[in-house]
């Protein structure tokens, strides 16, 4: 789960997020769903820049706060106690509270899908999170936190 953010006139906002994932190393390119009905979308087509923040179990009330309300309506960034950093890459600000942070432009879409391509330009990690407890969204409310890491062998670099 994963908080992305966008901002459009002035007016950053933040998305609960739970389908996304990794679709090519390099360039670093990631796919989401986005949903025409909801107001990030129209951010990210407007100004084709995102910044996909990833929380800790820590923020879980916060992220599913986001998730409950919109936009629209909600400066979800006072409403849940978030504070905005500027990027470097983008013109939308990240969530100091996540301990990762993928600065992102907007390069393809699948409209029948209301899938978007970003390609990752900048990326932030806070060197103190050793191991990250992450949230998964398993719908309906129900969520999974991630734990013991496992290492095998790989080829990929």
């Amino acid at each position: 789960m994963v908080l992305l953010g966008t901002s459009h006139r002035g007016r950053p906002n933040l998305m609960a997020m739970s389908w996304h994932t990794m679709l090519e190393f390099e360039p670093p390119l990631v796919g989401c769903v986005v949903s025409a009905r909801n107001f990030s979308a129209a951010a990210l087509k407007a100004t084709r820049q995102a910044v996909i923040n990833v929380p800790t179990v820590d923020l879980a009330h916060a992220v599913v706060g986001c998730g409950n309300c919109s936009g629209r309506d909600v400066d979800k960034f006072t409403a849940f106690g978030l504070s905005g950093l500027p990027s470097r890459k983008v013109d939308v600000p990240r969530v100091a509270q996540c301990f990762a942070q993928l600065e992102c432009r907007l390069v393809d879409t699948v409209r029948r899908y209301e899938l978007y391509v970003l390609e990752v330009v900048g990326a932030w990690v806070d060197p103190s999170v050793e191991n990250p407890r992450t949230l998964h969204h398993r719908g309906w409310g129900a969520f999974r936190v991630a734990g013991r890491t496992m290492r095998l062998p790989s080829r990929m670099r």
